[in-house]
């Protein structure tokens, strides 16, 4: 997958929280080569919705903005290999569309 930020963009990833033996995807540190740095804005996953902080404006990292129905922040913190933030209590509900 290519990911190349233009001035003035929003990317936003959808993907599977985990991959299919369990291990996590939104990683602290990508693994794989990159076509462009600090270019995501927001991850979409079935477990929640994270925001990034790309220009490290509330001191970088990601911050949990909303979460799937049935899920708990324990939940996405066990299936998450990066550090993340909330929003303030009670996280917002993905939708189901």
């Amino acid at each position: 997958m290519d990911l190349v930020g233009a001035p003035d963009t929003k990317v936003v990833v959808t993907l599977d929280h985990t991959a299919r033996d369990g291990s996590p995807k939104v990683l602290q540190e990508c693994t794989l080569p990159l076509t462009g740095k600090r270019v995501i804005d927001r991850i979409i996953t079935d477990m929640g919705v994270f925001d990034i902080d790309k220009k490290n404006t509330c001191g970088g990292g990601m911050t949990l903005v909303e979460i799937a129905p049935g899920i708990t922040v324990d939940d996405v913190r066990a299936a998450t290999g990066a550090q993340f933030d909330t929003v303030a209590e009670p996280i917002p509900l993905m939708d189901d569309e």
